[in-house]
């Protein structure tokens, strides 16, 4: 009989578990409503809403438009601006990735030793980070300018003849995503620190122990450990460079003509400079899925190599 009450017991704690870890669960769903009325109302509906216009020929301005089918859509495929600005904010993305991971994965390799005034340089690398990206491209600005620029200021100090750098289509795209690594490069370096100094010591010695170089040990102990940060940079980093808006204002406000507009720029040059919202909002349709395929892939492409590692 005391076996029995004791079963009966252990069933009822466990039917009671059940039942509060339920509580507990639906309690959380509750949680979750403020942020997604927050997603719902800030990006789900604008976006919604910016399709719905992306069929009409608002100005942007007027209470009325009439709705044009996918007019606008064939407008912007047969558009030769589209694909120089698609390339553009491609080379911005991807160009910029590159470097950020590249220069933020040596940065966080060399704050990891143990060296002097680590600190002091982890600090003066993520420096740029917090000033506005309109600063930081102000600032660029006055080094790469024609006119008292001190990149032509070295130049003719030096004997030689000046050039203008922000006015050249060939240079200008470059410049921008440089401007664009050098201020964000400090995120790359903290978060590949962070997952540099969670990689456990033991793996190493192991390796010394069977005599892998310090190549080896890169290659097959830091890299696969390192991938969950990988993942992290590469998707934030070609989200940021694929918006990538302010810098460009500041710098050649994606001139000259629209050799170096990016989607974002081009979009705003649309509607409040050409009055053109309808069209504009069939750009920043594209630019949406443009972000969306890349992001997704790169995300799913570097989640199979953590898998892997």
């Amino acid at each position: 009989m005391i076996g029995v009450e004791t079963q009966n017991t252990a069933i009822t704690k466990s039917k009671l578990k059940s039942r509060l870890k339920k509580q507990q669960e639906s309690s959380l769903w509750w949680m979750y409503l403020p942020a997604l009325f927050a997603v719902s109302f800030f990006i789900l509906y604008p976006f919604l809403n910016g399709l719905k216009i992306s069929f009409t020929n608002w100005n942007g301005f007027s209470q009325t438009y009439d709705y044009v089918g996918f007019s606008q859509y064939l407008r912007m495929l047969q558009d030769p601006d589209t694909w120089l600005i698609v390339k553009n904010t491609l080379l911005y993305g991807l160009g910029s990735t590159f470097f950020q991971n590249i220069i933020g994965l040596l940065y966080a390799l060399l704050l990891n030793q143990s060296i002097k005034m680590r600190s002091i340089t982890r600090t003066i690398i993520y420096l740029p980070v917090i000033i506005s990206p309109l600063i930081m491209g102000y600032i660029w600005y006055f080094f790469f300018s024609f006119q008292g620029g001190a990149l032509n200021d070295v130049l003719v100090f030096l004997g030689l003849d000046k050039i203008n750098a922000l006015a050249d289509p060939a240079i200008n795209t470059w410049i921008i995503v440089f401007v664009n690594t050098y201020q964000f490069v400090g995120v790359a370096m903290i978060i590949y620190l962070a997952g540099l100094q969670s990689i456990s010591k033991d793996f190493y010695e192991a390796a010394q122990i069977d005599g892998a170089s310090s190549l080896q040990q890169f290659k097959n102990i830091t890299l696969p450990l390192l991938m969950p940060s990988i993942t992290i940079n590469m998707v934030l980093n070609i989200i940021g460079g694929l918006k990538l808006f302010d810098v460009i204002v500041a710098l050649t406000n994606g001139g000259p003509g629209n050799a170096s507009q990016s989607m974002s720029t081009f979009m705003y040059d649309l509607y409040f400079n050409r009055q053109d919202a309808g069209y504009a909002a069939t750009q920043g349709i594209l630019m949406a899925v443009i972000i969306l395929v890349i992001s997704l892939a790169a995300l799913m492409y570097f989640k199979r190599k953590e898998v892997e590692a």
